[in-house]
């Protein structure tokens, strides 16, 4: 869900009258972290099935992009509604620390899906994902949220990942709705403008 809660941040910051000017003036720590780990992440989804050792190791990997994540948004706390996300991603990272390394699914919430979606996690490893059982340690704030129609695509989410949708939401908006002073040329006072 968070790429999908980007995208609608982005498009209703188009509708507000913003613009992406203001993410060519955000500076980063580690900026680099970011767009590694999400590269290194799909790599494991992509091979963990396909080359046994990948998938023998794709619980630790996951914690490890965790971790530098984390990590990631600390450093960078300073911008605003980071330390939303930053919560989001912790909920996210202590259930599955709790759990072997992968996020507990709901088998109730996987339901309401299609059962093709419960069939994948009984079968293969999913993603980063993990049937819950009645062994499973905070169940609450694993993936119990089922989305379906009308929303768009079918998901299960968790806690964390409302959390964290909420900060990357309202940092979005405060980026491209950012305000910048300018002095007005016609009578030399400054004034706020959209940039």
């Amino acid at each position: 869900m968070v790429y999908d809660g980007l995208l609608l941040a982005v498009l209703v910051g188009f509708i507000r009258g913003g613009s992406l000017k203001g993410f060519g003036e955000i500076q980063f720590k580690m900026g680099w972290v970011f767009p590694a780990l999400l590269l290194f992440q799909l790599c494991i989804f992509y091979f963990q099935n396909k080359i046994e050792w990948v998938g023998s190791i794709s619980q630790v990997s996951f914690m490890a992009v965790y971790v530098i994540g984390l990590i990631f948004l600390w450093i960078n706390r300073f911008h605003k509604h980071f330390m939303f996300i930053f919560m989001g991603v912790l909920l996210n990272f202590i259930v599955m620390a709790v759990n072997g390394g992968r996020m507990p699914v709901s088998a109730e919430a996987a339901l309401h899906l299609d059962p093709y979606y419960l069939e994948t996690m009984k079968n293969s490893l999913y993603a980063k994902h993990t049937l819950g059982t009645d062994s499973t340690i905070f169940t609450f704030l694993g993936d119990i949220i089922p989305l379906k129609a009308p929303y768009p695509r079918e998901q299960i989410i968790s806690i964390g990942d409302v959390v964290m949708n909420i900060g990357g939401f309202l940092a979005i908006q405060e980026i491209m709705l950012r305000k910048q002073e300018r002095m007005d040329p016609l009578n030399g006072t400054s004034k706020e403008v959209n940039i």
